[in-house]
């Protein structure tokens, strides 16, 4: 049951209402610019590597990470790919237009089935200096010769649908952004995006693509850490989370009632849902928060499937608030959510099942599907920091002090942290 010990609540409330109340001036900490890593190492496995377990702290390197994790364990990684979402046009009067792709607009809500599209596509995006672009088409020849138009569609909350049109039928969408797109480093990191970052603002088994922020807690693995890691017997899999842009979305209301999380596309197998399955007695260690969630999304679809619900087409939804509204004492054992996902699996006859999720994690919620997570340092006054106190309670205070005092580098590009769940 999901544990309200950090948190008072009045009597008659109800558990969100408790959850809901939690005050983001709670779980902030002074970060100094020069912390951030505007630039990787220049190999990603000499990160530094904070490890915290049974309450203690220690300064390790991430090569070693193995020696670390135990060797029944399974390690589960997003595999999502990072997009070149950002395309740069200019005005006949020299006005630069930013366009910043986010998810599909219209039909394909799919993201890997709408980078397929071919001579025109639709997305709902960010566009940068868009009072100097009223109306009309802006144009650019890409490096190839390829003419790419964008029109400016509707305007919605935050950003606009823009419509665009290239004139070579045999290239998709997904060949466009990477033709001519720039990678959408994070707005901490405060320089242009140079051509190295196409390879390195990218996880080494990255796969499906759709993401406009990386996972980044992948990004320090490299090929002779993933041998360590079969050569210790740990069993590794993959899963998806597209990272929108939302990841970045800084926490502006107090309570967290008033914070609206954004949506997420997800995508896990049978194979995976068997091996979650199988190592469900405590040695799963998520790779990023954004595998974390995803893991914990699936198990709350089991519960929801336990209870007769049904979905169509479109796949599954698990909403922020989902967790916090069920009240029910006898929720399942995590194997028996999982084996709810691949009996309906079985039912309707599909090896992949695919859906959305918007579940935030905050402190006091009992994380289920992981006891080990590997993470980067996050932002003050972010979701992600609350999720990390989810995760190790108060003591998240004494890991960040830690990380300061001991020339961790922070953010996207920065060092890492192993944090074993605090049970107590």
């Amino acid at each position: 049951m999901l544990s309200l010990r950090h948190h008072n609540r009045m009597e008659n409330s109800t558990l969100q209402d408790s959850f809901s109340r939690i005050s983001i001036n709670d779980y902030t900490y002074d970060l100094p610019p020069g912390r951030i890593a505007d630039y990787p190492l220049e190999k990603r496995d000499e990160s530094s590597l904070l490890l915290y377990k049974n309450g203690e702290t220690e300064k390790k390197v991430f090569r070693d990470i193995s020696k670390y994790l135990p060797s029944n364990g399974m390690i589960v990684f997003n595999n999502t790919r990072v997009v070149q979402a950002r395309l740069l046009f200019e005005k006949d009067t020299g006005a630069r237009i930013e366009i910043f792709c986010l998810e599909p607009a219209g039909e394909m809500k799919e993201i890997q089935v709408a980078f397929q599209q071919k001579k025109q596509s639709s997305w709902f995006c960010l566009v940068g200096n868009a009072k100097k672009w009223k109306q009309g088409t802006l144009a650019f020849i890409t490096r190839n010769g390829i003419k790419l138009k964008a029109t400016k569609g509707s305007s919605l909350k935050d950003g606009y649908i823009v419509h665009f049109e290239w004139d070579d039928e045999s290239l998709s969408f997904a060949d466009i952004l990477e033709e001519a797109g720039k990678t959408p480093l994070p707005p901490y990191i405060k320089r242009a995006a140079e051509e190295s970052d196409k390879k390195r603002y990218q996880t080494i088994f990255a796969r499906y693509s759709g993401s406009v922020a990386a996972p980044t807690a992948g990004l320090h693995f490299t090929d002779p850490v993933m041998n360590d890691l079969k050569n210790k017997g740990i069993e590794t899999t993959y899963l998806t989370l597209h990272v929108g842009a939302g990841t970045f979305k800084p926490v502006s209301s107090e309570n967290m009632k008033d914070h609206e999380m954004h949506n997420e596309q997800i995508m896990i197998s049978r194979n995976t849902l068997q091996l979650l399955k199988k190592h469900c007695n405590g040695d799963i260690i998520s790779v990023g928060t954004t595998s974390l969630r995803t893991l914990e999304s699936i198990y709350w679809l089991g519960v929801k499937l336990e209870k007769g619900y049904a979905f169509g087409d479109e796949g599954f939804f698990i909403n922020q608030w989902e967790p916090y509204e069920n009240q029910d004492n006898n929720l399942p054992e995590p194997a028996k959510a999982i084996n709810g996902v691949l009996h309906y699996m079985d039912k309707v006859n599909i090896d992949d099942i695919h859906g959305e999720t918007s579940l935030i994690i905050l402190p006091g919620y009992d994380v289920r599907m992981a006891d080990i997570l590997i993470t980067n340092f996050h932002q003050p006054r972010s979701t992600l920091l609350l999720l990390v106190a989810a995760f190790v309670g108060d003591d998240w205070k004494k890991i960040y002090n830690f990380a300061l005092d001991n020339d961790f580098r922070f953010l996207s590009y920065g060092d890492s942290c192993l944090l074993f769940k605090n049970k107590n």
